[in-house]
This record gives structure tokens, C-alpha cells and sequence, in this order.
């Protein structure tokens, strides 16, 4: 390939950026594409509808792998560089789709959806990290702003997406699509990560034999789990189903089959000169890597997940398990702080967040997160409370307003970025949300008959949204450019953990508020007594209870927001602040 048809460095990193903007934005809405889809796919591994908390690890598996997993997959983008990360979550990501859409039981399908999060939630730092690669500091604050546009537009579009879809077909026809649109963006990303502006050597040839045999093996492994009743109830077809011990369809021909094709793909990785996957080199990458590291990190993070991921609101904040979770992260975290301070490749390099600004945005970013995950639930609440009885669908429509503004203002606080610190920008847009917040304490029962009362809806999510692309700006400009990877996937675990730890001390806090309002309420025998009038002002003392519940979520959310502002006035840097 001559340097002619290479395009220009510029124009080849907005090509990247483009990718991976839309890798994201698919990965984004698969997060929300599970609302429409939940009760078939509960139905279809057994469970019923009345089952949801059976059915958590559907949601929690995704998360869990979302976030378990992102500081490693940072780093590694760090040691083997942004383009084959991006190309490999995008295949991990295919993998999780191909097997939740054949997943024949519960586990199988928690599995693939916590094998979607990984790929999912791997593709965010090395995009972050692209950006620091190929933009100055002075102009990242747009490309910054426009991935985190994209990420947050899946909340939009994923219902969307998946209201379509099961217009026309099953709910398996979503992973499906999953799995064909995550393959064409991962082989568009690899070849335009193929070329390069310093060489003019010719590209390796592909290794047909390699690629054919994890394809047939990808299929026959696809039919283990789908027993297709067209081949299965075949006089010769069926054998290949036909379990060789005991009754596991793992036992079967077709299993031993796909297996043995695994097998023999690795084989000629180790021993090809031009293999699919680079195992020698990959290897080196794993002693740099210090897996043990992210494994102590990784439990630690799951537990903190399951404690308050799979919590009932109406119990506590913390989840059933959490006496001895809690005792897990703790202790996990003690061991990744030794391992941190005695590893000779720690999986966070030394002095790698050393700068105020660099973990000053983690410390942002966790009460931003905390704020922001009271807009996304208890939002839809109030409106089913008080306006929306009868409609869960149109209760998490008014939530709309709040999620189209919030990638607008992503956009627009890059734009702005140019022109204001992060400090600055950082303050005024948490100060906004945070007085959109109090403005929704003063809703009453039929506040949201009223277009303007909803205007606070806008103005939270264009503060939200502003906050993005300054945060982002300051922890890449005050890190090296060896770890963009790792530091951008601790913001985003930094976002993730303060959303789970926020959304239950919120709860909490609003069941406080719940309780009190409901002990000053007389008892239903005193005020009913056969008086239709009485049990109405029963009702409403009720439904003013809840209200209360609500206000007192949404003051909680405020002071997160304006936390997260006099914090960042503190910790992120000024315009005249010069990177050490």
C-alpha cells in the first residue's frame, strides 16, 4: 500500500473516532434494550413475570461485567494500543450476543449478557484514550463531548431499538443483530487500523485456515446451545445431539466437536507465521499486565455490584448477601493495595493519578454519578405516582426530555471547552443541575401536567451533560499518555460505583422520609369508617407520603450535584493551570 492512499493522520483519527463512537452508542443502547425485551426473555429460560428478582442477574450480569473487568481492559490498551482493544471488544461483545440469543437457560444467559458488558464497557477507555492520542489538549473538549454524547443517546435509543425489533421478530433477533452489526464495525475498525502513515510494508496476509476453523467451531458451539428441533429431530442429524455420558447436551458430538475446532484454532495461533491472534505477544502483554492485580480489583468491584446492584429498595440499601460482601470487598481491597505497592508492573502504574486534577476527576465523577442516577430512576417514579397511574410506558416518557438534553449538553460542553477551565465549567453545570434538582422538591401531585414545571427536566440533563467533557478533559490532560487507558477506565467505575452506592443511600434516605410522613397519618380504620370521602383523604395522605419520599431523593441529589461542583472548583484545574 502506497503512502497516496493512506489517508491523512486527521482524517484517519476522526475515521476512528467515528467507529468507535458508534460502537459505543450500539453497546449503549444494549444496556436499555433488556427494558422491553426482559419479561420474553424471562419467559423463555422458565421464569415468570412475577419473578424480576429471579431475574436480576439478567441486568446485574451485564453490569457486573461492565464494570468487573473495564481497569484491565484499560490497561491493556495502554501496553498493546487502542485499535485491536476497540476490535476485541467488539468481537467479545459478538461473542456475549451469540450466546445470549441461543441461551436456553438462566445461566446461559447471564453468562452472554455478562459477556456483552465486557465488550461493551471495554470499548469506552480506549476511546477516551484515542481522543489524548489524537487531539491536543486544547481541542479534545469536542471529540470528548461528542463520545459522551453518544454514550449517554443509548438510554435513548434502546428502547427504541428494541421496541422495533420486537415489532417484526423474538426478543433472540435483537442479539442477534447484535452480533452481525458488532462483527462489521470490528472489521472496519481493523482495517483502518491496518494502516499505517510511518511504513510502507504490505499487510500481512489474513490466515484463512486459522479464521475457518474458529468460524466452524463458533457454529457448531452456536448449535450446542440452540438444539435446533430441524436437526435435532433428525434420524441422522439427531445423533450429533445425542449425549456420549449422563444427559448434558456438553457431553454431546456436536459439543466435542466444537471443542476440538477450538482446539485446533489455538494450535495454529501458537504455530502460524501470520496468526489471527499474536499469542507470543499477547503473552508478554499478560506479564505486563499484573492479572492478579486486576482479579483483586475485579472482586473487589463485583461485590460492591451485587451488594447494592441486587438490593430491594423496600428492605434497605444493601442487598440480603451484603454481611458477608462487604467483608469480601474489604478484604480485596487490602490485597490490591499490597499488591499495588509491591507488584514490579502494577496493574496502575505509580504515581499514575499523582496530579490534584487527575484523581480529583474520579472523585467528581463519583458524585456525579450519584446525582445523575436519581434523575434516571426516581423521575419515572414520580410521574407513575402522580400522573401516570395507569402507564408505565408513558412515566418513562417524561424521563425523554431530561435524556435528549443530557447529549446535547455533552456536545455543547466540549464546544464550550475551548473557552472555559474545567473548573469553571465543571462548577457551573453541577450548580445548574443541582438547582434543577430542588426545583423538582417543589413538585406537587400535578406538577407534570405543567409544561413549564418540566423545564427542570432539560435544565438537569444540559448540566449533566456539560459536566462530561471537562471531567474528561482534566484527568487526560494531567495523566501520561502510558496510562490514558487505565485512568479512563477508573473514571468510568469512578461514574458506575458512585450510581450504585448513590441510587441506595438516596433510597434510604427517601424511606426515612416515606416512614415519617406516613406516621403522621391516622390509621385507615379512623379515617375510612365507611366514609368514601374519608378513604379519598386516606388516599391522598398516602400518595403525599410518597411524594415526600421522592423530595427528599431529589434534595438528596442536589447536594451530590453541588458536591460534585465545589469539589470540582477545588480539584479541577484552571485555565492557567500548566500540566507538570
Amino acid at each position: 500500500m502506497s503512502l497516496s492512499s493512506t489517508p491523512p493522520l486527521g482524517r484517519r483519527s476522526r475515521l476512528l473516532l467515528g467507529l468507535a463512537a458508534a460502537a459505543i452508542a450500539f453497546a449503549a443502547a444494549d444496556t436499555y434494550v433488556v427494558v422491553l425485551a426482559l419479561p420474553d426473555m424471562m419467559s423463555s429460560v422458565g421464569l415468570d413475570v412475577d419473578q424480576l428478582q429471579r431475574a436480576a442477574p439478567i441486568i446485574s450480569g451485564f453490569l457486573l461485567g461492565y464494570i468487573g473487568i473495564l481497569p484491565l481492559i484499560g490497561r491493556i490498551s495502554d501496553l498493546r494500543g487502542r485499535v485491536p482493544v476497540l476490535v476485541g471488544s467488539m468481537l467479545i461483545f459478538a461473542m456475549g450476543s451469540v450466546i445470549t440469543a441461543a441461551a436456553y437457560n438462566l445461566d446461559t444467559l447471564v453468562a452472554g449478557r455478562f459477556i456483552q458488558g465486557v465488550g461493551g464497557g471495554g470499548l469506552i477507555p480506549p476511546t477516551l484514550a484515542l481522543v489524548a492520542d489524537a487531539w491536543p489538549p486544547a481541542r479534545r473538549g469536542l471529540p470528548l463531548g461528542i463520545v459522551g454524547a453518544v454514550q449517554e443517546l443509548g438510554s435513548v435509543l434502546g428502547p427504541l431499538y428494541g421496541a422495533v425489533i420486537l415489532a417484526f421478530g423474538d426478543w433472540r433477533d435483537i442479539f442477534w443483530l447484535n452480533c452481525a452489526v458488532a462483527l462489521v464495525i470490528a472489521a472496519a475498525m481493523s482495517r483502518l487500523g491496518d494502516r499505517d502513515t510511518s511504513t510502507t510494508r504490505p499487510r500481512a496476509p489474513i490466515d484463512w485456515i486459522g479464521l475457518a476453523l474458529f468460524v466452524i467451531g463458533l457454529v457448531a458451539f452456536t448449535l450446542v446451545l440452540m438444539q435446533p428441533d430441524s436437526l435435532t429431530t433428525g434420524v441422522t442429524s439427531g445423533r450429533a445431539f445425542l449425549p456420549i455420558l449422563g444427559e448434558s447436551r456438553w457431553l454431546t458430538p456436536m459439543a466435542v466437536t466444537s471443542a476440538a475446532f477450538f482446539v485446533a484454532f489455538s494450535a495454529r495461533q501458537a504455530l502460524a507465521r501470520n496468526p489471527l491472534l499474536a499469542w507470543r505477544s499477547w503473552a508478554t502483554t499478560a506479564r505486563q499486565t499484573d492479572l492478579l492485580g486486576a482479579g483483586l480489583l475485579a472482586l473487589m468491584l463485583g461485590a460492591i455490584i451485587v451488594t447494592f446492584a441486587s438490593a430491594e429498595p423496600e428492605n434497605g440499601a444493601l442487598s440480603r448477601q451484603a454481611p458477608w460482601l462487604i467483608p469480601v470487598a474489604l478484604v480485596a481491597l487490602g490485597a490490591f493495595v499490597y499488591r499495588q505497592r509491591t507488584a514490579a508492573s502494577p496493574l496502575i502504574p505509580q504515581r499514575a493519578l499523582a496530579a490534584r486534577p487527575a484523581w480529583g476527576a474520579l472523585v467528581v465523577s463519583f458524585f456525579i454519578g450519584a446525582a445523575l442516577i436519581a434523575a434516571l430512576v426516581d423521575i419515572p417514579l414520580f410521574a407513575r405516582l402522580t400522573v401516570y397511574r395507569d402507564s408505565q410506558l408513558d412515566a418513562a416518557l417524561v424521563l425523554v426530555r431530561f435524556l435528549i438534553a443530557l447529549p446535547v449538553g455533552a456536545v455543547l460542553g466540549g464546544y464550550l471547552a475551548r473557552w472555559f477551565s474545567p473548573r469553571v465549567l465543571t462548577l457551573f453545570a453541577m450548580a445548574v443541575s443541582a438547582v434543577a434538582f430542588v426545583h423538582m422538591a417543589t413538585w406537587d401531585r400535578y406538577a407534570l401536567n405543567d409544561s413549564y414545571e418540566t423545564i427542570s427536566l432539560i435544565v438537569a440533563g444540559l448540566g449533566f451533560g456539560l459536566a462530561i467533557a471537562p471531567v474528561n478533559a482534566s484527568l487526560l490532560e494531567f495523566t501520561a499518555d502510558t496510562v490514558h487507558g487505565i485512568a479512563s477506565a477508573l473514571l468510568v467505575v469512578a461514574r458506575m460505583i458512585g450510581m450504585l452506592i448513590g441510587i441506595s443511600a438516596l433510597t434510604t434516605i427517601g424511606l426515612h422520609a416515606f416512614y415519617a410522613a406516613s406516621d403522621r397519618i391516622a390509621p385507615v380504620q379512623d379515617l375510612c369508617n365507611g366514609s368514601d370521602t374519608a378513604c379519598q383523604a386516606y388516599r391522598d395522605a398516602l400518595l403525599d407520603a410518597g411524594i415526600s419520599q421522592l423530595h427528599a431523593v431529589f434534595i438528596g441529589a442536589a447536594v451530590c450535584a453541588a458536591l460534585a461542583g465545589v469539589l470540582a472548583a477545588f480539584l479541577l484545574p484552571a485555565r492557567d493551570t500548566v500540566r507538570p
